[in-house]
Formats: structure tokens, sequence, C-alpha cells
């Protein structure tokens, strides 16, 4: 954790600014965004920080987060899945970051993240979940 606050502290040094991610959920999802904001520094990628709370009474082994990046003119432009983040506590809330370095985001560029995968302590089965199409709407409703 001290390594995700120092990384956090060179972020916001010499920051730019922040901007708003749109947030999406499947109806069954097992884990909830609460919030997203890109950080985006002088140097180096932006950064997705977002708070997951888990929606169920068992422990989560792992989550994934996926996120859209959409032209300003509504084109999909990139998709990113940041790697699987481990234990989500049952009914907790975790923080966590993912680097947006799989294409180059413009300061018009919209981003909408979700879960789109998760799976339980002891269990080979995985939640999933194919977030796109609500994504695509999203960005429909907050063009700007």
């Amino acid at each position: 954790m001290i390594g995700l606050g120092a990384v956090l502290t060179l972020l916001l040094a010499g920051q730019p600014g922040e901007r708003p991610v749109a947030i999406v959920q499947a109806p069954d999802s097992p884990v909830r965004i609460d919030r997203a904001t890109v950080l985006a520094g002088a140097e180096g990628p932006p950064v997705i920080l977002y708070a997951a709370t888990s929606l169920t009474d068992d422990e989560l082994d792992q989550f994934t987060l996926i996120a859209f990046i959409f032209e300003a003119n509504g084109r999909l432009k990139a998709r990113q899945v940041a790697p699987a983040r481990r234990t989500l506590e049952a009914r907790s809330t975790k923080y966590s970051t993912m680097v947006l370095d799989g294409s180059p985001i413009s300061p018009t560029d919209l981003i909408v993240v979700g879960v789109n995968q998760a799976q339980r302590v002891d269990s080979e089965v995985w939640w999933r979940a194919e977030l796109q199409e609500a994504a695509e709407a999203a960005v429909r409703r907050n063009k700007p």
C-alpha cells in the first residue's frame, strides 16, 4: 500500500487535472464501482483511481476492471482490461488503480469503466459480463 501512496503522491504533484469517468455495471454484478477518476500527470500515462465495493456476502478472490476509451464523436478507440485485482472481502470497499497505457488518451476522449469478471474464493467459476453496449450507451448520454 505504501507503493500506491507514493505513486499517487507523484501523480498529484504537478498534476494538470482530474477527469471524471463514466461507470457502467451489469445488473447481476458482484462488484460495484462507486467512483472513478482519471489522474493525468505532466508525464507518463493517465491513471484511473477507483473504489470497488463487494455486493455479496462472499469474499471475492479476484475481479477485473475494463476501460473503454471513446473519441469525442463516440467511436470506440480502445478497450483495456486491468490485471486481476486480488481479494475483495465481503461487503467491503477497496481502492485500486489502472494505468491507461494501451493507447494514447487525448483530452477530448471519453472513458467508461466497469467490472467485467469476478471469482469467489475457493471457486473455479468466473462471473462474466459484456459491458460494451452499456459503455456505448453511456457515451451517447454523456457526449458534450
